[in-house]
């Protein structure tokens, strides 16, 4: 689609949603900022001919609820959404009254405008940061909006459910923003799933704003089918003594780039990153995780681990950023696959800059295959091969998994592992 045709499509979706001018001043910067920005770079991924740029121009759709197992678990989300679509929107009374928002972000942009314009691609992603992000920008057409307020602390998570429509071929670009206003907490699980059997591909983008002394503890399950095709993107900005933690887990069957970045802004903050992904079939995957420290004492740590079936591909960057003036900073991580075929390709790069001295900075990384004395011993007390390689990869991945806060989520992880290990092409 060239420059002409986008942004006519861009400009009739804004005036068809009475969307205000400052949005619609930043959707014609985004498309002109796609034509002339660079893709993002994923190391040993080429990707220029995925289905990621087959979109048409944005339109409202309106997708039905899902059936089946998945619509046992919408039950019990706060938030439910298929294609563009809120189904299901609900928030307890205690936090209603404390002034939290939940909400589509459609409906936020009429009736919160002044804060979504106050954060939307302000802090935590920019227009000028690549290629991808700025597509998101022009083709937005919905997704979660979340606002906790200062002092606020909600003990129980908010769950959000968000299905990418495959029972038609359609745009879907999801744009989501969440902040944490000062001194406030709040825990978030981000589920990702698709049903249906077209070919789609999701453009999915997270905005997290901590703004000083607030506490973010975000769980991303993504289990996107082999028919959706993926861009990931979840950024952090942590202002003062700021906490962000982050708990991603990439089940996803179809082909996938992500990033997963925190700015640490503001002096004290702190973020942490724990993934785990599996790929399997045929399957690419290249994640990319970036932590940078901007304020002094700032603390970074990631943690990585990944299994490689068949003939699958994951790629695992990691990078450690410590900004010139970030005094008595801490990056450390940790990348680790475990491949479990001969035509399986991984690898982990752990990455660390540093442009300051007082600083203290570490990596480790490791690409393997299962232990052989392992697997003998299990072998050997007549576990089937098959059940023995589970059995060492929930070994692999239980240094992970067992660090995850909430007990529940610990659950749902094993058994979406299971299922990945045994059937990877749902």
């Amino acid at each position: 689609m060239d420059a002409t045709t986008l942004l006519a499509g861009v400009q009739a979706y804004a005036h068809a949603q009475n969307e205000p001018d400052w949005l619609l001043k930043l959707r014609e910067q985004a498309v002109a900022a796609y034509f002339k920005l660079p893709l993002p770079k994923f190391e040993k991924i080429s990707y220029k001919d995925w289905p990621l740029f087959n979109f048409t121009a944005p339109t409202a759709t309106v997708s039905e609820p899902v059936t089946g197992e998945l619509a046992a678990t919408a039950a019990t989300q706060q938030f439910y959404a298929v294609g563009d679509s809120t189904i299901q929107l609900t928030l307890p009374a205690e936090a209603l009254q404390q002034g939290v928002i939940l909400s589509d972000l459609r409906s936020a942009i009429q009736h919160h405008g002044d804060l979504v314009q106050t954060y939307l691609m302000q802090k935590a992603l920019k227009l000028g940061d690549d290629k991808l992000t700025a597509l998101n920008t022009a083709m937005m057409t919905n997704g979660f909006f979340l606002y906790v307020p200062k002092n606020v602390e909600l003990k129980a998570p908010i769950e959000i459910l968000q299905v990418v429509d495959n029972r038609t071929q359609q745009n879907y670009f999801s744009h989501n923003l969440l902040i944490a206003d000062t001194n406030s907490q709040v825990n978030v699980i981000q589920r990702l799933a698709s049903v249906g059997d077209q070919a789609n591909a999701a453009h999915v983008l997270v905005e997290v704003v901590a703004e000083a002394n607030s506490q973010v503890n975000f769980a991303g399950i993504d289990t996107l089918d082999c028919r959706t095709t993926a861009y990931l993107n979840r950024r952090g900005y942590l202002a003062n003594d700021a906490k962000l933690d982050w708990e991603l887990a990439e089940m996803n069957a179809g082909d996938v780039i992500a990033d997963f970045d925190s700015e640490l802004k503001g002096r004290g903050s702190e973020a942490m990153v724990k993934t785990i992904a599996i790929a399997n079939r045929e399957q690419t995957q290249g994640l990319d995780t970036r932590v940078t420290n901007y304020g002094k004492k700032t603390v970074a740590n990631i943690v990585q681990r990944g299994i490689i079936l068949d003939a699958a591909t994951l790629i695992f960057n990691g990078i450690g950023h410590i900004i010139k003036g970030a005094h008595g900073a801490k990056a450390d991580q940790e990348n680790r696959l475990l491949m479990l075929s001969s035509k399986a390709r991984g690898d982990a790069d752990p990455i660390l800059l540093i442009d300051e001295n007082d600083v203290e900075a570490g990596h480790a990384a490791s690409v393997g295959r299962v232990d052989e004395q392992q697997m003998y011993y299990l072998l050997s007390r007549g576990i089937p091969k098959p059940e023995a390689e589970r059995l060492v990869i929930r070994g692999f991945l239980a240094g992970v998994i067992t660090e995850l806060r909430s007990q529940r989520l610990r659950h749902e992880l094993n058994a979406l592992i299971e299922r990945r290990l045994t059937d990877g092409n749902d």
